[in-house]
Order: structure tokens, then C-alpha cells, then sequence
């Protein structure tokens, strides 16, 4: 099964975690081959993949995450697998931080995130998995 939002009972446990504790979100992200964007949606025109897609993402949804105290803690490029299968499972893997769990969902409940920013990635992902940390 391929998950790119939330179940509502695991919003739910995220939701009621300590909002005021800072916060490591790890993302695993299954590109699609093609981007699946709304046909009325200007970057459809662009015929991206997944991966050009979600690198759109990144560059609108970086900044806005910097401006909320926030930011990229870990990135890094794929060279092998020592341990488990040959190919990797996940395309990108990243951690993301928040001084406060609140900074995040100040930025997932922005009007302007929800209308400009999360499409990009909502037409990149094919599979992914975010994962709450406590640093």
C-alpha cells in the first residue's frame, strides 16, 4: 500500500504529541515516474517527474520552514546498501527539524502552503513515509 497523507488516527497520535517539544521528521519518498498534477495547474505544462516535481517542492517549501525556526538537519545522496536489499526502497531520504512540533502545523495549516506549495509535492510522491523524531 502506498501512503502520501496521513491516515486520520495517525494525525490523531501526532496531533496529540507535545507541541511545544522540538521535533526530527524523517521522510522516505517514493518518486512517481511522472508528476500527477491537477490538469488546470500551470505546472502541468512542465511534464516533470516526480523527482523534478519534488525538487520544486523543496526549493518553495525550505524557505518557508527557515522562516518558522526550523530546516533541513540531514540530506544526503544514495551510494550503496551495505546492509538489505541492492536498491534502496525510498528515492530521497531526508530529516527536516522544528524548534516546536507548533511550527510545523503553523506551516501545514498556512493557507498559502496548502494552496501554492504542498501540490508539488503532492504530484512528485508516489509512496512516502514521514516519521516523528525527538532529537
Amino acid at each position: 500500500m502506498d501512503y502520501v497523507d496521513p491516515s486520520r488516527e495517525n494525525l490523531e497520535r501526532f496531533k496529540a504529541l507535545d507541541r511545544n517539544a522540538p521535533m526530527h521528521l524523517l521522510n522516505q519518498i517514493r518518486y512517481r515516474d511522472r508528476a500527477a498534477y491537477p490538469r488546470e495547474h500551470p505546472a502541468d505544462a512542465h511534464r516533470w517527474t516526480g523527482a523534478e516535481a519534488f525538487a520544486e517542492y523543496l526549493r518553495l517549501v525550505v524557505p518557508r520552514i527557515e522562516a518558522l525556526g526550523g530546516g533541513l538537519v540531514w540530506n544526503a545522496t544514495f551510494e550503496c546498501m551495505v546492509t538489505g536489499p541492492a536498491e534502496p526502497e525510498w528515492d530521497h531520504v531526508f530529516v527536516m527539524g522544528f524548534p516546536k512540533a507548533a511550527n510545523f502545523f503553523a506551516l501545514v495549516t498556512d493557507p498559502t502552503y496548502k494552496r501554492e506549495v504542498v501540490v508539488h509535492r503532492t504530484a512528485a510522491v508516489r509512496d512516502s513515509r514521514l516519521i516523528r523524531y525527538r532529537p
